[in-house]
């Protein structure tokens, strides 16, 4: 399976091919600030797919801000455009979880620990949110999931 930057330099190909300029550039600009990131630094480094796709989520809520601003201002086209290329992004980015999903996760991971003949109580906080945050990894916001996590260990 390839990794998501190999993903994003095929689609380049692709998106040149099918005529598509919208999402052609935005790849392109998104592969440019990944491989700024990369370089930046004393020594280069090659990112993987869980710093890619926290990049890719920064990159897209950044044009989303951008969208609301020019929305605010009256530049409806230019939000449009900034909306789009949100929306480019978003494709490499893996599914959303819904909160229920991310309930159970919490719920396991606590049963887990509790199987584990772990006490738990709100100081044993960080050992549920280290596996929680590992599966949720990126798709769902981490403020609700520390607001569920700490609801079910109040």
């Amino acid at each position: 399976m390839p990794t998501l930057k190999e993903r994003l330099q095929a689609d380049v190909v692709t998106h040149m091919k099918s005529g598509n300029k919208t999402a052609l550039t935005t790849v392109r600009n998104v592969l440019g600030e990944i491989e700024t990131r990369e370089k930046s630094g004393k020594t280069p480094v090659a990112f993987d797919d869980a710093q890619l796709t926290a990049l890719l989520q920064k990159e897209a809520s950044k044009r989303r801000e951008t969208a609301e601003i020019y929305a605010q201002a009256g530049e409806q086209d230019r939000a449009a455009a900034e909306i789009a290329e949100a929306e480019v992004i978003e494709q490499y980015l893996p599914k959303p979880l819904t909160r229920e999903e991310v309930e159970a996760i919490v719920d396991g991971a606590i049963a887990q620990l509790k199987a584990d003949g772990t006490e738990l109580t709100m100081r044993q906080m960080g050992q549920v949110m280290k596996p929680v945050t590992a599966e949720v990894a990126g798709r769902f916001d981490g403020k609700v999931v520390s607001e569920i996590v700490r609801s079910r260990l109040a």
